[in-house]
């Protein structure tokens, strides 16, 4: 779709893959297919659903056991991003490191993509 030939899309640290293969694993599923729809303070949130059958347009990345679908509308949005999984003492989660993001809220849930 939107890829370079030999690059991934988006990239996983060990941390985030093994995170999504832990939750692949719990319940059965196919991986977690990852998005962005309008929202938030600056615009646009990142969404995370569990998929049980692939769809044949997603971008798929798989790495040690994870897999990520890419919805088709949010691969543009998404090339070139880093899935990360932090953990502390307050919060754990996963953390998008996306080159294509202007700007985000200070709450770190919403983003605003760079013109075109």
């Amino acid at each position: 779709m939107f890829g370079i030939p030999g690059k991934q899309a988006v990239t996983m640290t060990s941390a985030a893959a093994t995170q999504i293969a832990r939750l692949m694993a719990k319940d059965g599923h196919q991986g977690l297919r990852i998005g962005v729809k309008k929202g938030g303070c600056a615009g646009m949130e990142y969404t995370m659903d569990y998929v049980t059958e692939v769809d044949p347009h997603d971008e798929v990345v798989e790495q040690d056991g994870a897999r990520v679908m890419i919805a088709p509308m949010a691969q543009m949005f998404l090339f070139g991003t880093e899935i990360d999984y932090q953990t502390s003492l307050l919060e754990s989660g996963f953390q998008f490191n996306n080159p294509n993001v202007a700007e985000a809220c200070g709450c770190g849930e919403s983003i605003k993509f760079k013109d075109a």
